[in-house]
């Protein structure tokens, strides 16, 4: 079964970046994920520009970069320079009067346009969106930090957003507590992707090609 596994870099080791950039591209990542946080739309400083660019530079897989800051389209610019046509960027429609005016810009720069849904947020507010998305990002933790417990109730809005997404013409992704059972059972259900960080990939003191391997071989 295809599916994407993209690293939450937030989660890496930050003295050694480059070797961790080396290492999750030579063990098979698809893609890397950035954490971009303000302080202010979620509680919580993570990942600044400069990382950005650094990983962007010293990779040739995919950046998939998740703003978690208020109002986007005041600094959508800053980001946007500095990423690759095909580069994903996720926003939350909470944290900005018109989203779908950011939403154009990152079209505009050829980068993929994504939404990021909070466990707080329903389907039906962010229907309009759906149809300008490529990609939506279902948190199944509040966002802001690492290492949360999943919130079960967050199952059914996948379950709803599934039902919809060939008609929107979306993908469905995975953020947060991603443990191997969830890529059973919601992998084979449509979801194409899922963010990886310290539930299955990091911190397990195993090379992370190994890791990669035996999620890619799951039995479903």
């Amino acid at each position: 079964m295809q599916f994407e596994l993209t690293a939450s870099m937030m989660c890496a080791d930050y003295g050694h970046l480059e070797q961790e950039v080396r290492n999750l591209e030579q063990g098979g990542i698809d893609s890397f994920h950035i954490d971009i946080m303000d302080g202010r739309y979620v509680p919580n400083f993570a990942m600044s520009l400069n990382d950005m660019r650094y990983i962007a530079s010293a990779t040739s897989k995919p950046l998939d970069v998740h703003l978690m800051i208020e109002h986007p389209n005041n600094r959508i610019g800053i980001f946007l320079e500095h990423l690759r046509k095909g580069d994903t960027v996720y926003i939350h429609p909470e944290a900005e009067y018109h989203p779908s005016t950011t939403l154009q810009a990152i079209i505009n720069a050829g980068m993929i346009p994504g939404i990021a849904i909070n466990p707080g947020t329903s389907a039906e507010t962010v229907m309009e969106m759906l149809r300008i998305v490529k990609k939506v990002l279902v948190m199944s933790v509040n966002p802001g930090n690492a290492g949360q417990m999943y919130l079960p109730y967050v199952g059914k809005k996948i379950t709803k957003l599934l039902s919809m997404k060939e008609d929107m013409g979306f993908e469905l992704y995975w953020d947060g507590a991603c443990s191997a059972d969830k890529i059973i059972e919601y992998a084979p259900k449509g979801v194409k992707g899922f963010v990886l960080g310290t539930t299955l990939l990091f911190g397990k003191d195993k090379p992370y090609g190994e890791t990669l391997a035996d999620i890619r071989q799951l039995k479903f």
